[in-house]
């Protein structure tokens, strides 16, 4: 990501994407309020290199999260809805993995669930065939999932960001299909759920 393409991404995440999800929260009575990584200095990061240590411009790793911000618009019951974007020491701004970003900023809350709202049914077993969903998946499981290749593809970073919610204090982090009306519901309060809980432990 070289930077006038950071740049880009800033107007649009931060713009039109983030005015949209506002107007959409408060057209059924939720107060929202669109905030970028930036604001607040929420998300500080560095410059992320790929697993040979090549430069991936100005693409984020995150280093620290500040929920200060966060934690006044919460205490004043405003949804926030937060783009994607960071910046480092010297107030450079850098695109971050919004996967990524949830899973920090969900551990720096001390959140009990992240919840992913996806365009597929959850965690498959075979990409192509929604009968083979995970309803529940521990650490180890999709640690071996990924290693035997049953986990593949694209698949691979959505697991690992889930994981990555784990370590940094997630009790459990949940995939859903955000196409399902009522996704989120059906998740929380039914017995089966409707999408893939990844916990730290099996569940029994």
């Amino acid at each position: 990501t070289d930077s006038e393409t950071a740049r880009y991404a800033e107007m649009v995440l931060s713009g039109s994407i983030s005015k949209e999800l506002v107007d959409s929260l408060e057209s059924v009575g939720i107060k929202a309020v669109g905030i970028s990584g930036k604001d607040g200095r929420m998300l500080t990061c560095s410059k992320k290199l790929d697993e040979r240590g090549r430069d991936l411009g100005f693409v984020g790793q995150i280093e620290r999260v500040d929920t200060a911000l966060l934690e006044t618009l919460l205490s004043n019951n405003f949804v926030p809805v937060i783009s994607p974007v960071g910046v480092d020491e010297a107030s450079n701004t850098y695109n971050i993995n919004a996967d990524y970003a949830a899973s920090a900023i969900a551990g720096a809350l001390n959140a009990q669930k992240l919840i992913f709202l996806t365009d597929v049914e959850g965690i498959l077993k075979d990409k192509d065939d929604p009968s083979t969903i995970l309803r529940s998946l521990s650490r180890n499981q999709a640690l071996a999932y990924i290693a035997d290749g049953t986990i593949k593809g694209g698949m691979i970073p959505k697991v690992q960001c889930c994981l990555d919610g784990l370590d940094k204090g997630v009790e459990s982090v949940h995939v859903l299909d955000g196409r399902l009306p009522h996704a989120i519901l059906l998740e929380i309060f039914t017995t089966e759920g409707i999408g893939t809980m990844v916990t730290g432990e099996e569940l029994p």
